[in-house]
Formats: structure tokens, C-alpha cells, sequence
């Protein structure tokens, strides 16, 4: 059985932590605050045997090296990682798979935001953790790649089957809702999402995470057909006030 537990840290991330029932393993994916990481795993009880990183940014690999101290866990990642950190213990790319105890996350290729991101896909319980390549109603900056690129990797997340979870790195949901109305004003399923986002976010409650379907339906950088198109959406959200 798989168990995720999702708390708030720094000013707009979100940290996650999995745990394999079976056996006791727990992964962090990314780590963006060791202290709040660190204390999460006391409320819970569990024991951090796995730092699964995205991506090289430091409010994704920052506290790889006070958690591994803390912990003694073992690194997986992609090579780019140690731009800011030491080298993953298991540097990882697209297609490989991840032992969790008796859970299995398929790495899958999204780079774009940066050129080596990955997301962890536990497909047999329909879950994936994105980072920053897509979010709820948006997508990632394009920091290193391009476009197209960019693009294929969103194809890539879309292939998974439409109830997937996505677990996103960031609360961006409001500032993205209104990018999207402003683009496709008369998707009445948008108009829709955005109350409910504004009704989630007036209560102190997350906006994350979500389902692939619900992205599909309401996310305009999944629904922007080429690579042009989303070029031409990803440069209007660059400069969207």
C-alpha cells in the first residue's frame, strides 16, 4: 500500500513524503526544507530511506546534503543534480525504475523547465510526481530548454492514463487560473475550477494535487495542440501581469 503524506514549506512549495507500508521505506521527493522535512517524518514515524530529486534546483535538491546526514538516506536523481549537491548515489534517467520497498516509480523524461528534470511515475497506484514541469493549470518556466522539447515532455505526461494524480511542486493555482482565463475565457469547465480554486484557497486548503483528467480539460498548456502554440502561450505567461 502506498501512503503520501503533503505538507506546506518555505513561501509556495510543497514537500511529499511516500511510504511503503509493506516494508517501512520512505521516500522524500525533492527537498526543499530538511527541518520541515525532518519534522514531518517525526509526526509520522517514519524513517527516510529515499531522497528521489526532480531536479537540480535548490528548492528541489537543496537539502539533499542535511538529509542524508540526518537520515543516512540513499540519492536518486537525475545527473544534473549535482550542479548544487554530490552526485546522486543512483543517477537515474528515463525508463528506469525505482524500488520503494514494494513500490515501483518509473522515471519519465520532462525536461524543458530544466534539461535533465524528470517526474516519478508509481503507475500501478496511478500516482506522478512532477516537479515543476506541470502544474495545476500551468507549467514550468523554460529555464534551459526549448519549447519543442518542453512540449514533448508534456506529451509525455499526457499519455498517462487520464485519472493519474499529479503532484505538483509549487501552490501557483490562483496566479495560473487566471493566465488560463485570460486565454480561454469560454471553457466553462475552467470558469468553473477557478471559483472552486479561489473557494480552496480563501480556506487555507491546497490546491494540489489533481487529476491528469482535470488538467486535460482546463489546463491551456495541455490543451495548446503544437509546439507553437505553446510557445506562444508559455512567452504570454512570461510577461502575464
Amino acid at each position: 500500500m502506498i501512503t503520501i503524506h503533503q505538507f506546506p514549506c518555505l513561501s509556495d512549495n510543497y514537500g511529499f513524503l511516500v511510504h511503503d507500508a509493506a516494508t517501512g521505506m520512505c521516500a522524500t521527493i525533492d527537498t526543499p526544507d530538511a527541518d520541515a522535512i525532518l519534522a514531518a517524518l517525526a509526526d509520522r514515524g517514519w524513517r527516510l530511506s529515499h531522497i528521489l530529486n526532480t531536479h537540480w534546483h535548490p528548492d528541489h535538491a537543496g537539502g539533499n546534503a542535511a538529509l542524508v546526514e540526518a537520515t543516512g538516506a540513499r540519492v536518486y536523481g537525475p545527473q544534473e543534480v549535482s550542479r548544487i549537491a554530490a552526485l546522486p548515489d543512483v543517477v537515474v534517467g528515463a525508463g528506469d525504475i525505482v524500488a520503494l520497498g514494494a513500490l515501483e516509480a518509473r522515471v519519465l523524461d520532462v525536461g524543458g523547465h530544466t534539461l535533465g528534470h524528470i517526474a516519478y511515475v508509481f503507475d500501478a497506484h496511478k500516482v506522478a510526481f512532477v516537479g515543476d514541469a506541470v502544474f495545476a493549470l500551468g507549467c514550468g518556466r523554460l529555464f534551459e530548454g526549448t519549447a519543442t522539447q518542453m512540449w514533448d515532455s508534456l506529451n509525455r505526461i499526457m499519455a498517462l492514463p487520464s485519472d493519474t494524480t499529479l503532484y505538483c511542486a509549487h501552490e501557483y493555482t490562483q496566479s495560473n487560473a487566471r493566465f488560463a482565463l485570460h486565454v480561454d475565457p469560454l471553457n466553462e469547465a475552467l470558469v468553473a475550477r477557478a471559483g472552486e480554486i479561489d473557494a480552496l484557497r480563501a480556506a487555507g486548503k491546497p490546491t494540489v494535487p489533481m487529476t491528469l483528467a482535470l488538467e486535460l480539460a482546463t489546463n491551456p498548456f495541455l490543451r495548446a495542440g503544437s509546439a507553437d502554440r505553446f510557445a506562444e502561450l508559455r512567452a504570454a505567461k512570461d510577461t502575464f501581469k
